[in-house]
């Protein structure tokens, strides 16, 4: 909160240096874009996507602002200057929590700001290449890395439907259909996540869905002797008429950080079918964990 407080008025005086100076450079930023690092990230990436909504903005190593991309803004700068562009999310997908995403590299340019003109810059950036992923590509029906919970009605298959599948989906994607009879949802992976870093190093979950039932996320925490579940974040239900592809990136850091003699973890998944309707699904693809 600090620190948007200190952007918002970094705003203000950015705004009224403007109207006391006329002849600003301009600076246009479009939509990120994310390459491929295979050669230098340490695990199968899968298919790129990603939802950079935002960039925090430094020029000759100065904080301008953080902003929405697209954007173009007035900036009082001349010359020859450095600028960085940092790839922003919404952690956890809330706006208000907007935060430098640890694992891109920033944008690096050196360009000539001039009086008037518009410089426009087309941001790109790929994982950093100490990045270490484990994927849930949902690629192959017989091997998906997902087990239901005993006690589970409903059951995740591999599904291939024309109308959910887009170019983000690979060969395949994890689905989950709900019914009367098949109300409730719960599951884990199939492999104890070891070597996950702790002291508070970061660690994420990177997920694309697609779903017209809220699906709770969370981790267990295997110490020895027990376990101990974790909820973390919900993913809120869409509408079955405007239901589409969304990626969000939850922060296992606190969670994982919490428990210092865990031997491993489990991500889990928990959903229930809300009375109001007689049937759902849950739809997730390009699942990530992501850590250094």
């Amino acid at each position: 909160m600090k620190k948007l407080a200190l952007l918002a008025i970094v705003a203000v005086v950015l705004a009224g240096c403007v109207r006391n100076n006329p002849d600003p450079a301009w600076l246009e930023v479009t939509e990120w874009t994310m390459e491929s690092n295979a050669i230098g990230v340490n695990g199968d990436e899968g298919v790129i996507t990603h939802n950079f909504t935002e960039a925090w903005v430094y020029i000759d190593n100065k904080l301008i602002g953080v902003f929405e991309v697209p954007f173009k803004i007035p900036v009082l700068v001349e010359g020859t200057s450095e600028i960085k562009l940092y790839p922003t999310i919404r952690n956890n997908g809330i706006s208000a929590t907007k935060k430098i995403y640890p694992f891109a590299d920033p944008y690096i340019i050196d360009a000539e700001l001039v009086k008037n003109k518009t410089l426009t810059i087309n941001p790109v950036t790929r994982y950093k290449d100490n990045t270490k992923i484990m994927l849930w590509d949902f690629d192959d029906p017989n091997n998906y890395g997902i087990s239901e919970a005993p006690g589970s009605l409903a059951s995740m298959v591999v599904d291939f439907d024309p109308q959910v599948m887009t170019a983000i989906n690979g060969s395949g994607y994890g689905h989950v259909e709900m019914n009367n009879s098949t109300n409730q949802w719960q599951a884990t992976n199939t492999t104890l996540l070891e070597n996950i870093p702790k002291q508070q190093s970061e660690v994420y979950l990177e997920v694309d869905y697609h779903n017209t039932v809220g699906l709770v996320t969370g981790v267990v925490a295997v110490e020895p002797g027990s376990s101990t579940g974790n909820v973390n974040v919900q993913l809120n239900a869409q509408q079955e008429a405007e239901v589409e592809w969304k990626k969000i990136y939850l922060d296992l850091k606190t969670i994982v950080s919490g428990y210092p003699s865990a031997t491993g973890y489990y991500l889990s998944f928990d959903a229930l079918l809300p009375d109001s309707l007689t049937t759902g699904s849950i739809n997730i693809d390009n699942m990530k964990l992501v850590h250094f």
